[in-house]
């Protein structure tokens, strides 16, 4: 079986659907949120994301909205995008377990620091 390859030309994927033209590469994760029913947002969503970076403003704040839809539009369409929705729980998942850990470490080095101010 071939390796999948990059998308390397600057035609649109199918004129018929008004796709727009591509000035670059496009990334697999990108062309498998665009091949979805979230097409349109998820543009919008990167659209947000790419004017905060320009702006130098809070992503989170600024595209908090967006992202709320397009996280909507996902799980409403789950048949497709299941396979970003279990990744994206997976690493919830995953920094839940690392805030955890640091919180665990953080009490056992400030229960040690109290105990050598009692033996002072």
């Amino acid at each position: 079986m071939d390796d999948p390859k990059p998308v390397e030309n600057s035609e649109p994927i199918n004129s018929d659907e008004g796709f727009a033209e591509e000035e670059e590469e496009e990334c697999g994760f990108c062309l498998f949120m665009k091949g979805g029913e979230c097409r349109e947002t998820f543009v919008a969503w990167e659209k947000c994301i790419e004017e905060a970076e320009k702006n130098k403003e809070d992503i989170v704040e600024k595209c908090f909205k967006v992202t709320a839809a397009l996280k909507e539009c996902m799980e409403a369409h789950s048949d497709y995008y299941a396979p970003i929705l279990k990744a994206e729980k997976a690493a919830e998942a995953e920094a839940v377990r690392e805030l955890e850990r640091e919180k665990a470490e953080g009490d056992v080095s400030s229960s040690e620091g109290s105990e050598k101010k009692e033996d002072s």
